[in-house]
């Protein structure tokens, strides 16, 4: 099925019975943005899909509105995994500028893009050596240098995702921010690495050591869950804790691993954390041989958006490059923890003892 389950239900369903499945599946009635017909046409000629929606909150008395928008980039690599580290990266940079431009011209001021979008995701082959080209400086590495010529032009707060290699010639999974000016702001690194099957991480880098740090951008406080740190509860927490309004999770996930349950996590976590998500996938399939051996990996894409109060858009395509653009009122995730008050009755303080019991206990 390459069609997301959002576009056949939308499809299949008459008006009446559309308005009252948006409003109990999706948690209100979506409210599509009005798109250039610039917009819908590049997107026909350069072949991505693209969305556009809008999460409203109350009009305050006290407070201004502080509507921005987001930017979700998904895509496929461009190139077969047996042409040159530089040729692979610049057709994927050349895919890229053109949705980059169209996100710039709907007025996106926060853009993301997948996990080490700069490359094909090369872990499952379990080799390093003929990929290390890959591996770049996060302050001064191609794929920066390449966006923050974007950041500048359009005063767009990027968030880079890379493949990172550190002075000491240590690799790490790490989402470079560069702010509006197309400065470098800073860099998170990955905490949580995978040992599933064919994607063991911890053969090529190791956990991040860069904690649970919030960007304060122009725009908003904003933060990365990179991939597989959305599967743990206490990653999202301690990013609430520290601040974060807007938590974005870049991520490589395939069709046979999580995809019954990618819906549900950070939707999950924007709800308990009154936070927007922002989950974006790769897509597409990637090829590798290995030592004769042909080894395959297809990602399912279905990039969205989820907002404090649980409502979240519908998915970008299963197999199609896209682009999906969320106008979101940042006053909405007080409205929400005003209301619901789980900040409030989080209770931390029975639980500190409990983590630290199971700290003590597994060292």
């Amino acid at each position: 099925m390459d069609r997301s389950l959002d576009k056949i239900l939308k499809e299949k369903l008459s008006d009446i019975n559309l308005s009252e499945f948006n409003k109990i599946y999706y948690g209100s009635a979506n409210c599509e943005l009005n798109l250039k017909d610039a917009t819908k046409c590049a997107s026909e000629i350069h072949n991505f899909e693209v969305d556009g929606y809008s999460f409203k909150a109350a009009r305050e008395e006290l407070r201004e509105p502080r509507i921005i928008r987001l930017g979700l980039i998904q895509h496929s690599i461009v190139l077969s995994t047996d042409k040159s580290i530089n040729e692979q990266r610049l057709a994927i940079f050349d895919k890229v500028r053109k949705i980059i431009e169209v996100a710039a011209s709907e007025g996106v001021r926060i853009l993301c893009l997948q996990e080490t979008w700069s490359m094909p995701f090369f872990l499952c082959t379990r080799e390093k050596e003929a990929w290390s080209g890959f591996a770049e400086s996060a302050k001064e590495g191609p794929s920066t240098r390449f966006l923050s010529e974007f950041a500048k032009k359009y005063e767009m707060v990027i968030i880079s995702p890379i493949l990172e290699i550190d002075e000491n010639g240590v690799w790490w999974n790490t989402a470079v921010v560069i702010n509006e000016k197309g400065e470098y702001l800073g860099k998170h690194r990955k905490n949580h690495l995978p040992s599933v099957g064919s994607f063991n991480e911890t053969s090529y880098y190791s956990p991040g050591n860069t904690g649970h740090p919030i960007f304060q951008t122009k725009y908003a406080k904003i933060a990365v869950n990179i991939c597989y740190g959305r599967h743990h509860a206490l990653n999202w927490l301690m990013f609430g804790l520290n601040g974060a309004e807007i938590v974005f999770n870049p991520s490589a996930t395939i069709s046979e691993f999580g995809e019954s349950f990618w819906g549900i996590e950070a939707r999950n976590a924007a709800i308990a954390n009154g936070f927007f998500t922002c989950s974006v996938n790769r897509v597409g399939t990637e090829m590798f041989t290995v030592n004769d051996k042909e080894i395959t990996r297809s990602y399912y894409g279905s990039s969205y958006v989820t907002a404090p109060d649980g409502s979240r858009t519908p998915m970008l395509s299963r197999s199609k490059d896209g682009l999906l653009i969320m106008e979101i009122d940042l006053n909405l995730s007080r409205q929400v923890k005003d209301r619901w008050g789980f900040n409030m009755t989080s209770r931390l303080d029975v639980y500190v003892e409990c983590l630290q019991n199971a700290t003590e206990n597994a060292i």
